[in-house]
């Protein structure tokens, strides 16, 4: 018999393990990826430029930085990422620009978590988004988050 609410259950549950992250933020004047790579007992984050040439989009990292993976781990809990899986924000009516993100998230051995949206985000993502950018402005290393 399937279990109808597991994948109720499964939004709900606490994030234990992470392999990637990415997190890609576009707007009129930049276009970002945040990558995060579990390499136990450590973490690496590194924030790329993104630019289109020859057809297809480059990456040229733009700063990196290693910490701890337990650090990411309270990070990501703290923000509650795995509830935004299915998040879709669809933009608001009256706004003529601004900020579309990409999310997704390999976690728990296993699961993906996914979310997009423009100009409308999930509960945590801006909390999540200066927080990283603050472990990689004190170069990772233990910053408390």
């Amino acid at each position: 018999a399937v279990n109808s609410n597991a994948t109720k259950k499964d939004t709900l549950t606490t994030l234990t393990s992470f392999e990637k992250i990415s997190l890609r933020v576009i707007s009129m004047r930049y276009d970002i990826e945040y990558e995060i790579l579990n390499k136990p007992p450590k973490a690496v984050l590194s924030l790329y430029q993104i630019y289109y040439k020859d057809g297809s989009d480059k990456r040229v990292i733009e700063k990196s930085a290693v910490t701890d993976t337990e650090i990411m781990l309270e990070l990501f809990n703290s923000c509650k990422i795995i509830r935004w899986n299915g998040f879709r924000g669809n933009h608001p009516k009256d706004v003529s620009d601004g900020v579309m993100f990409k999310f997704q998230a390999e976690v728990n051995e296993g699961q993906t978590v996914y979310a997009e949206g423009s100009e409308n985000f999930p509960k945590g993502y801006r909390e999540f988004v200066s927080r990283l950018n603050l472990i990689l402005e004190n170069d990772g290393l233990n910053s408390s988050i």
